[in-house]
This record gives C-alpha cells, sequence and structure tokens, in this order.
C-alpha cells in the first residue's frame, strides 16, 4: 500500500499500461479509418475527367494510355501521375524499369524524379509482372519544398516518351 492512500504501486503501473494500449488501438483504428478515406478518395478522383491536358485521342493512339490525372499527394511533396493501360504493347515502354522518368516544369526547366528508397526501390509499378490492359497504373515523382503547386504545367519525360501540357491539379 502507498503512504496515504489504498492503492499499491503495481495498481498504478497497470492502470498505466491500459491507457497506453488503449491510446495504441485508438490510433490504430484512426489510422484504418484515415487510409480508406483516402482509397475511397482516390477511386473518386479516378472517375472524374481530368484536366485540360495533350489531346487524349493521340496519347492513347500513341502510348496506350488513358491519362486519369496529376495530383498533389503527401502534403504536397509528392506528386502522383495516374494513368490505365489501354494497350499493353505500346505501354510497356513506360512501364520499362531501365527508363528513369522524370517531370520537367514548363516555367523554369526544373526537373523532378521519381524517388528510389533502398530497400523498396523507385516509387512506380514496372513491367516486372506483365502488364495488364485495363489497370490503373502510377509513378510517383518527388516535389521537393512543394516546388509545383495545383495549375503547374509540366511535361512527363520518360526516355523517348514525352507527354506536355500536364497540369498538376
Amino acid at each position: 500500500m502507498l503512504k496515504g492512500g489504498n492503492m499499491n504501486p503495481h495498481g498504478l503501473l497497470s492502470c498505466k499500461l491500459h491507457w497506453q494500449r488503449f491510446g495504441t488501438v485508438w490510433a490504430a483504428c484512426l489510422l484504418a479509418a484515415t487510409m480508406g478515406m483516402t482509397t475511397r478518395m482516390a477511386a473518386a478522383a479516378e472517375a472524374q475527367a481530368p484536366h485540360a491536358q495533350a489531346p487524349h485521342s493521340e496519347i492513347e493512339a500513341k502510348l496506350g494510355i488513358k491519362i486519369v490525372g496529376l495530383r498533389r499527394s503527401s502534403a504536397g511533396y509528392m506528386l502522383d501521375f495516374r494513368y490505365r493501360v489501354l494497350d499493353a504493347a505500346k505501354a510497356a515502354s513506360l512501364l520499362d524499369r531501365k527508363i528513369s522518368p522524370h517531370l520537367l516544369d514548363e516555367a523554369s526547366g526544373a526537373q523532378l524524379g521519381v524517388p528510389d528508397a533502398p530497400k523498396v526501390g523507385q516509387l512506380r509499378p514496372t513491367s516486372r509482372n506483365g502488364v495488364i490492359p485495363g489497370r490503373s497504373y502510377y509513378i510517383l515523382f518527388a516535389n521537393p519544398g512543394r516546388y509545383l503547386n495545383a495549375g503547374s504545367k509540366v511535361t512527363l519525360v520518360a526516355g523517348e516518351i514525352q507527354i506536355r501540357n500536364l497540369t498538376v491539379e
């Protein structure tokens, strides 16, 4: 028993552990809810038509992809380029892991590349498991210092492929 009280030190410790576990469970639930909301928002955003860009029919015919959008993500520190594959043979060059894609800011000429994490590699899928028509793919580009904002015009460069006049949403 503690001096002047009726609780032993083990009771205080177990009470503290109980609240720490409760906090951990609460944080996990909050994270799960946030991830579910983000997934639903991304699905809804894919359903919307992208802003004015290069003529879609030309890109679809030449590259075999339909551009879904180029959006800021991760509090503006990343740019998320989403596209849907229409023709696997034509789109395979965009998914080639030997090619390093980058965004070129049309106003300043700044180049923004794909981050290459040591354990997971580049933050984009490759054609390693085959290109599947109808599937949506992504490329995440670094945006250090939130350099590009909504409304910025960029060109996507991947080897010989160039998609001009993409607008950051």
